[in-house]
């Protein structure tokens, strides 16, 4: 069988560095200062105040920026306040202060030749301020309606026994003391609604900190399954600090496997459930234990002829578990880019990534990329909903995956 990259862990692996959080912060400060300077030449004529105005609008938009820089990265877990008021506002300005002075700068070139670079520039600028806000307000509700998508997966590999095995699967729920409990009480209703025999986690569970695992433990802790809750690493699980994130979930009773597989017996059969480890522990230090992946290792326990399910964070892992004929991988880590155009088959995170969304298949290996169950960053989703999915296994000739129209 032909090698991967993932197969071994690499040699030599960086260790973590302390951030300069001041190299940054001023990097930022002075990306920010050129935004508010290309917006500023477009609006200062019609604002009462002009330049001071747009100078002290500048000022307050650094406020939110000196508190994520002097948390973000930093050994102790900023508050759900801090998350709030601090964060949120941050990334907010970061994505339309460029936005709007990119409208800016087109509309001041555009209206050069007609001596009206003023006027073109602000329409832009504003016409782009308007459909951002109108954007973050549908975007938002979209970040708190949840889906349940029941899937089939359609699979020559699995036994007849097996047949209607269901299995929920979760991931990046990106928990922590800022989410909101609502939404958390609603995917916990949704995933015991469909009484699964297994519940599988895969990956990015809390963000970025290793005690959001505590927020996490308080929202999923009672979870129980016929064959229990397994969850694996996700990048920001290893960000966060992997072996006290590790002993948070085993505290609540979660199975967490990294490079190995698991055995279950199921009306009589013993099938395999498998988690690799995630590409973001070949570059970071994550404690007592490699999490870099090691796709010989995850699968080295199984018989040949034992049916299995793999848990892979990211679907970059896929190909290389595709050519050792794993029937079935469940995925996360995509978030779909938060926005989604799925008649077209399109997500932001499309124009990154091979394999973003949905489901594909290589000869008789499936893949499922579960879009995000949460959202990162800041509660932002348009055409892609937050989801628990619902997977039914059942033996077919020939390999697919199937959406139930309930």
């Amino acid at each position: 069988m032909a090698s991967s990259e993932a197969d071994s862990v690499p040699q030599r692996r960086a260790r973590p560095q302390r951030l300069n959080r001041s190299k940054i912060a001023s990097i930022v400060m002075a990306w920010m200062a050129l935004c508010w300077l290309i917006i500023g030449s477009v609006f200062y004529s019609i604002i009462p105040g002009g330049w001071f105005s747009i100078i002290g609008l500048m000022l307050l938009s650094y406020i939110p920026l000196l508190f994520v820089a002097r948390s973000f990265g930093g050994p102790v877990a900023p508050s759900a306040h801090l998350r709030l008021w601090g964060f949120r506002p941050f990334w907010y300005s970061q994505l339309l202060l460029p936005l709007m002075a990119m409208g800016g700068l087109v509309g001041l070139i555009i209206g050069l030749p007609f001596h009206s670079s003023s006027i073109v520039g602000r329409s832009l600028a504003g016409g782009i301020g308007l459909i951002y806000l109108a954007g973050i307000g549908l975007a938002y509700f979209g970040s708190r309606r949840l889906a349940v998508r029941e899937l089939t997966a359609n699979l020559p590999q699995l036994p007849s026994e097996l047949a209607g095995l269901k299995i929920v699967q979760i991931s990046d729920t990106h928990v922590g003391p800022h989410t909101s409990r609502r939404h958390l009480r609603n995917v916990v209703e949704a995933i015991e609604a469909a009484k699964p025999d297994l519940i599988v986690m895969t990956g990015d569970q809390v963000d970025d900190y290793v005690d959001d695992v505590k927020p996490f433990a308080a929202a999923f802790g009672q979870l129980s399954a016929p064959l229990g809750v397994v969850a694996i690493a996700g990048n920001h699980d290893v960000y966060a600090g992997w072996d006290g994130v590790r002993a948070g979930l085993e505290a609540i009773g979660i199975k967490v496997l990294v490079n190995q597989a698991t055995a279950f017996n199921y009306r009589g059969v013993r099938w395999w459930l498998a988690g690799t480890g995630d590409p973001a522990g070949t570059y970071v230090a994550s404690g007592r234990e490699s999490v870099a992946p090691d796709i010989a290792k995850t699968l080295a326990k199984i018989p040949a002829n034992d049916f299995h399910v793999v848990l892979a964070h990211n679907p970059a892992l896929w190909p290389a578990l595709a050519e050792r004929n794993v029937p079935l991988t469940l995925s996360g880590h995509t978030h779909y880019g938060q926005f989604a155009i799925p008649k077209l088959g399109w997500s932001m995170a499309s124009a990154f990534l091979e394999h973003a969304m949905g489901h594909y298949q290589q000869a008789q290996s499936l893949l499922y990329i579960n879009p995000g169950t949460n959202y990162w960053g800041i509660p932002f989703r348009l055409g892609t909903k937050p989801e628990v999915t619902v997977i039914t296994l059942q033996p077919s000739p020939t390999a697919s995956i199937s959406e139930s129209k309930a």
